[in-house]
C-alpha cells in the first residue's frame, strides 16, 4: 500500500473518531441529561431508558441492538457492510458507556439555559458528528442497516423507512411519562432535534457545493452572458425564447452556480438589468466540469481500463 493511501486511511478513521465522539457527546452532553430525545436507534434506546426510569441504561442496549443489526447485516448485505460502520459502531458504543461515567464535567444541565438552545446545540452537535462520519464513508448503523436490509429484498425507499421508523419513535414519547421525559412538549422539542440534524447533516454533507440553477430573462442578456463567462467564470446557456403575449423572441440565459455565488451573482445582474426577472431553483447534483465528478463505480472503471489497454 502505498504512503498516499496509507495517510488517507489514517486521515479517515481520524475524523470519523472525532465525528464519533461530537456524536455521543450531544446525547450524553446536551440531550441524554436535560431528558430529551430524537429518531433512530439512538433515540429509541434513550426512550426506552426513560420509560423503564433508567432500570435500562441506554449504553448497554445501544450496543446490544447494534450487535444484533450488525450480524444481521453480515448476513443479509455481505460485502455491502463495510468495515468502517463496525468501528463507529463499536466506538460509539464505548463512548456512550465511558463518557457519562467517567467524564461527568462535560454534562450541560443549566436551568438559566432555554431548553430549546439545549435542543438546538445537541442536534446541531449531532449533525455535525454524523457528517464527519458520513464524509469519510463511515456509518452510525441502526435503523439505516435496517433500511438496506428492507430494500435490498423490497423496492421500499431507505430514506422512506429511515423517516417512518424515526417518526414511529418520536411519537412514542406519547406514551412516556412526563415526568420521565415523555409527553407532548418533549415530542415536539425530539422532532425539532430531528430537524435540526437533517438541516445540519445537509449543510456538512454539501457545504458551499450545493448548486442553484438560475433563469435569467433580460434585454441585456448578452451583457449578463458576459459577465458570468468572464467575471464569475462558470457557463451560460442561451435558450431561444418567445414571449406569449408580446410573441417577441428573445433569448433565456440558463446558469448553474455554486450557492455561495447566487446573491452576488444577482446582484450583479441587477446592477446589468434592473428590469431582469430572475429564476432561482435548487440542483440537488450538478456533474460535469468545474462541478462533480460523476462516480462510475470500480466494475466500470476496470472495464474501461481493460478495454484501452486492448486498444
Amino acid at each position: 500500500m502505498k504512503t498516499s493511501k496509507v495517510l488517507n486511511v489514517i486521515w479517515d478513521y481520524f475524523l470519523m473518531t472525532v465525528g464519533t465522539l461530537v456524536f455521543v457527546m450531544a446525547w450524553t452532553s446536551f440531550l441524554i441529561p436535560n431528558n430529551l430525545a430524537s429518531g433512530g436507534l439512538t433515540g429509541l434506546t434513550t426512550i426506552l431508558e426513560y420509560a423503564t426510569n433508567g432500570k435500562i441504561p441506554m449504553d448497554f442496549t445501544y450496543a446490544l441492538l447494534n450487535i444484533v443489526l450488525l450480524i444481521a447485516g453480515f448476513l443479509f448485505l455481505g460485502k455491502a457492510f463495510g468495515f468502517k460502520t463496525i468501528y463507529v459502531i463499536a466506538l460509539s458504543s464505548f463512548l456512550f458507556w465511558l463518557l457519562p461515567k467517567y467524564c461527568p464535567d462535560l454534562v450541560v444541565v443549566d436551568p438559566n439555559l432555554d431548553k430549546i438552545m439545549i435542543v438546538l446545540i445537541g442536534g446541531a452537535m449531532e449533525s455535525i458528528g454524523i457528517g464527519m462520519i458520513l464524509l469519510r464513508g463511515g456509518s452510525t448503523g441502526g435503523t439505516d442497516i435496517v433500511a438496506m436490509i428492507l430494500n435490498k429484498y423490497w423496492p421500499i425507499s431507505p430514506g422512506k423507512v429511515c423517516l417512518y421508523s424515526d417518526i414511529f419513535i418520536v411519537s412514542s414519547l406519547l406514551l412516556v411519562p412526563v415526568d420521565q421525559g415523555g409527553g407532548l412538549v418533549n415530542m415536539i422539542y425530539a422532532y425539532v432535534v430531528m430537524l435540526t440534524f437533517s438541516f445540519g447533516v445537509d449543510y456538512v454533507l454539501l457545504g458551499n457545493k450545493s448548486s442553484v440553477q438560475l433563469l435569467v430573462f433580460s434585454k441585456k442578456y448578452k451583457e449578463i452572458a458576459d459577465h458570468i463567462i468572464y467575471d464569475v467564470q462558470r457557463g451560460v446557456t442561451a435558450l431561444q425564447s418567445v414571449g406569449w403575449y408580446s410573441q417577441q423572441e428573445s433569448k433565456v440565459l440558463l446558469i448553474i452556480l455554486r450557492k455561495y455565488q447566487m446573491n452576488e451573482v444577482i446582484n450583479e445582474i441587477k446592477r446589468i438589468d434592473k428590469d431582469a426577472f430572475v429564476s432561482v431553483s435548487s440542483a440537488n447534483s450538478v456533474y460535469g466540469e468545474g462541478f462533480e465528478e460523476i462516480k462510475t463505480g470500480i466494475g466500470i472503471k476496470k472495464k474501461k481500463l481493460n478495454k484501452s489497454s486492448v486498444e
